[in-house]
């Protein structure tokens, strides 16, 4: 009589006499699992690698233009020639060239004016003994001829100058042009402030001398008066609209202004 067989091979042998195959547990080897461990940790590294340069691709895709590394076939010419070589040889002198400029100078209204005074000669001389003389017995400076003015010598003169400017100095004696009879004296706070005029007939004209911005008080003659040539009339002064010490003279023709220093060049003798 045989020995009872353990439960597990009664089992099996049940199992084969129910024509199933057992199935039985594989064990791998230890080294194969120890291999496939570092496999697992590589691969998402891999995978993170590959996005990163599937971005950068798509980066450099997105900016460049189409052409970017196209070679046409002039810029291919170009380049299959070869270019001489630019040499560059730096001196050390250094030559500095001034710009062209156009040539221009700037002056000043005060010099314009300067220079017209300068410019226009006032020259004349006086005979003691003629009937027709200059307001002083010797040749004085002019300050201001008769005519248009650049700038008026203050803000109540006028721009158009009637007369003719003589500057002795204050206090010169004033004479008489010609043989005459005064017509009007008068003190005058503005204008032609204390001023005198005499009628006068110069070559069968009338004609009238005034002599203005005398001295206050150095007035010598009157309404009315006969007055002979070269006789004094007053003093030199500042009165009225005046900047300093001058004669102010005009001549008039049948009422009319005229330019003074013309008039006694072409009639004093």
């Amino acid at each position: 009589m045989s020995e009872p067989l353990p439960q597990s091979r009664r089992e099996l042998r049940e199992r084969e006499s129910a024509g199933r195959e057992p199935q039985r547990a594989v064990a791998l080897p230890a080294r194969a699992t120890a291999a496939a461990r570092p496999t697992r940790r590589l691969l998402p590294r891999l995978l993170s690698i590959g996005a990163m340069l599937g971005a950068a691709a798509l980066l450099v895709a997105t900016s460049l233009p189409a052409n970017a590394f196209y070679r046409g076939p002039v810029e291919a010419s170009l380049t299959a020639k070869s270019a001489p070589a630019q040499v560059f040889e730096a001196k050390n002198e250094v030559v500095v060239t001034a710009p062209a400029r156009d040539a221009y100078s700037v002056v000043s209204l005060a010099q314009k004016v300067k220079v017209m005074a300068v410019t226009k000669s006032f020259s004349y001389t006086n005979d003691p003994n003629g009937t027709v003389q200059w307001p002083f017995a010797v040749a004085v400076p002019i300050a201001s001829g008769f005519g248009d003015r650049l700038v008026a010598n203050c803000g109540y003169c006028s721009t158009f100058h009637e007369g003719l400017d003589f500057t002795p100095g204050a206090g010169a004696p004033i004479q008489a042009i010609a043989d005459g009879v005064v017509s009007l004296v008068q003190e005058d706070r503005g204008g032609l402030g204390n001023h005198v005029i005499i009628d006068h007939v110069i070559n069968g004209k009338k004609v009238q001398s005034v002599y203005a911005h005398m001295l206050t008080g150095s007035v010598r003659v009157t309404l009315g008066q006969a007055v002979k040539v070269a006789q004094q009339v007053g003093q030199v002064g500042s009165t009225g609209a005046s900047t300093g010490a001058h004669l102010h003279l005009e001549i008039h023709l049948d009422g009319t202004p005229v330019d003074p220093f013309a008039w006694l060049k072409a009639n004093a003798n």
